[in-house]
């Protein structure tokens, strides 16, 4: 059987030692245990937390893609509105269609990011897709939306596509 000789000479001097040393020795492994514990245990309350915040974040965009792939249909739906005449006897019906489809997607977290002219150009939730020159508006606003963009629970899921005014 072989032993270690670091460990025999730790046990040779703890049998050597007195009995004032000795406690002094397992106080100090007392306080490093302790203070392991301690470590162990905000550790784990760590990563509770962060297990906490990855399922809340999980579920409020759980349906990111469901949601992102309807953003069609909505453009569809609006732009048959607008080109329907307003005598077409399935205008009524579409325009039901579409409420109801924007109250269940407002109700899952999805808001319309739809600026009219004249509203302050937001880099965070409009994209530019020209500049136009004009006295209609302020410059560094809003001109013309092309396109709607959307946000799901303050994340940006598609920015609004504008035209942005501009002075010489």
């Amino acid at each position: 059987m072989t032993t270690d000789p670091m460990q025999d000479a730790a046990s040779a001097a703890e049998d050597n030692a007195s009995p004032e040393d000795r406690i002094q020795v397992l106080e100090a492994e007392l306080e490093q245990l302790r203070a392991q514990v301690l470590l162990d245990r905000a550790d784990i309350e760590n990563q509770r937390k962060r297990l906490e915040r990855d399922v809340r974040n999980a579920c409020r965009f759980a349906n990111k893609q469901l949601l992102g792939d309807l953003l069609p249909v909505f453009d569809s739906l609006e732009a048959g509105l607008a080109n329907a005449p307003a005598e077409d006897p399935l205008r009524d019906g579409v325009v039901l269609t579409l409420r109801e489809l924007t109250r269940v997607c407002e109700n899952n977290g999805l808001v319309e990011v739809a600026p009219v002219a004249g509203d302050a150009f937001d880099p965070e939730r409009h994209q530019a897709m020209s500049a136009v020159q004009t006295d209609a508006v302020p410059p560094g606003t809003v001109f013309q939306t092309f396109q709607k963009g959307y946000v799901l629970n303050d994340q940006l899921l598609r920015p609004a596509l504008v035209a942005v005014a501009k002075h010489d």
